[in-house]
């Protein structure tokens, strides 16, 4: 039988300096830890989580109710409903607490850790690299994006202390947060995607941005790794703000002064071919995902793998498999055989840098019969007094990677659908209702069809109606 991930008595002393009370029972184990009730399952810790619009307390008795093992409460809190051998744990501070357990957890941990941060490809390099290290050994990985001041330490307080591997997603929007996250996740190893003007609103200008994105290393633990992006502007940041650690750098414009770089790349519509060199060693592999940022991916991935002391061919092996995630690139096959349409999710987030890379992949589809490249943008959140500018910017990458019809959809957009040529431009709207209509009516056989935008712009509605509209047609599938 496995070990359980906690023991009541190993919860108590981690949190012992939040504990209000001191007749607590520690004869209990537990097997996760959860914030939420809808995906609680049997034997976890429930956190009760105070929030601005929902406040966890709400849910105790739901949670027990789904087995919960024991619940972190705040000291004031009372139910008559509650089982009668409901664990009840109040503490000063419920997240506070949820902290002290994700740091127990870090501090009992013999796992070689990871973190990942970057303006794009956080999450799919996350992803990626823990299905690389699987190939090693038993890893551990924050779901989702949980890369927050809520999700590090949920993360961490769901590691098991029999990990040999740990990939932590750390995120950020203003200065000084990677250092709080990365001061409880103290990697062996820290990867900066890239940089990009994601949340540059919250900066006074990118090389403020990148110095906050290097932040990251200062929790870096004594001898360290830190694994960089040798092609993008921001390096020298980035190299300064990582200088007491070991640096390791990867290019994928074939720059051999890196540590990881291209030999030879072929990028197909489905896939992408690569010849390499990570650390001095010849690597020959395939990434099951489209598009030029997925190679640049691979080689912080690989540098990674190799650092860990994990198999490195067996994780180049692993990148074919990589088919994309959901909003992040994942590919479907609408309708049948003679009338198939290509729909391209990239509706979980978007900055110029994400968007241009989507933008590109997307010009690397075939046009099939009279089938034509169609992209359905939303609005870019978070880009300040520059995004006006920045969206109308756009363009360009449309007329690089010869798009044959641009939808625009938000306040912003507009500014890109008033710079499109003619030949180019689709309608321009302000709901996503609007979009489906046209969406519907309009897409012809053989089209691919690209979606993207910021969260709030909605584009992730678009994928989910064009999915349900043909659900007993659609088959889940990579095309190509």
């Amino acid at each position: 039988m496995a070990n359980p991930l906690w023991k009541g008595s190993q919860v108590i002393a981690a949190v012992a300096t939040h504990l209000v009370g001191q007749d607590v029972p520690t004869d209990w184990v537990a097997n996760g830890v959860s914030i939420d009730t809808r995906d609680l399952k049997p034997g976890d810790i429930f956190v009760a989580l105070p929030g601005e619009h929902v406040d966890g307390h709400a849910y105790v008795e739901a949670a027990f109710e789904a087995g919960a093992a024991a619940a972190f409460v705040r000291p004031d809190f009372a139910s008559e409903s509650l089982p009668a051998k409901a664990v009840l744990l109040p503490v000063s501070d419920v997240l506070a607490a949820l902290e002290a357990l994700g740091r127990a957890a870090r501090e009992r941990s013999q796992a070689h850790i990871i973190a990942v941060t970057g303006s794009v490809g956080k999450t799919s390099v996350k992803e990626t690299l823990s299905a690389a290290l699987a190939k090693s050994g038993s890893v551990h990985a924050s779901e989702r994006s949980f890369n927050n001041h809520i999700g590090v330490p949920l993360s961490l307080a769901r590691l098991s202390a029999e990990a040999d591997f740990a990939v932590f997603e750390l995120g950020m929007n203003h200065a000084g947060e990677l250092t709080d996250l990365v001061d409880m996740v103290r990697p062996q190893c820290a990867i900066v995607t890239t940089i990009g003007t994601a949340h540059i609103e919250n900066f006074d200008n990118m090389t403020a941005l990148a110095r906050a994105k290097a932040e990251i290393f200062s929790g870096l633990v004594e001898g360290g790794v830190a694994i960089l992006p040798r092609d993008n502007a921001y390096y020298d940041e980035l190299k300064q703000g990582a200088s007491q650690a070991r640096i390791m750098d990867f290019s994928a414009e074939g720059n051999a002064q890196a540590q990881a770089f291209t030999a030879q790349v072929k990028l197909h519509e489905a896939c992408s071919c690569v010849t390499a060199h990570i650390l001095g060693q010849e690597v020959i592999y395939k990434i099951g995902t489209p598009g030029a940022h997925h190679v640049a991916n691979s080689l912080a991935v690989l540098a990674a793998v190799q650092n860990a002391g994990a198999d490195l061919a067996l994780a180049a092996l692993s990148l074919a498999d990589n088919e994309g995630l959901s909003g992040r690139g994942r590919r479907y096959a609408i309708g049948d055989a003679e009338a198939q349409i290509t729909l391209i999710d990239e509706s979980y987030n978007a900055n110029p840098t994400s968007m241009a890379a989507a933008l590109n992949t997307l010009g690397l589809a075939p046009r099939l019969g009279r089938g034509r490249r169609v992209a359905v943008l939303g609005d870019m959140a978070e880009l300040g007094k520059d995004a006006p500018a920045l969206h109308a910017s756009l363009a360009e990458n449309i007329e690089q990677a010869d798009i044959d019809l641009v939808l625009t959809c938000g306040d912003l957009m507009v500014h890109l659908h008033n710079h499109l040529p003619p030949g180019r431009t689709g309608p321009h709207v302000g709901t996503t209702d609007e979009i489906m209509e046209i969406l519907h009516r309009d897409l012809r056989a053989n089209d691919v069809v690209m979606v993207k935008g910021s969260n709030s712009s909605g584009m992730g509605k678009v994928v989910d109606a064009l999915l349900a509209s043909s659900a007993a047609q659609i088959k889940q599938a990579r095309v190509g």
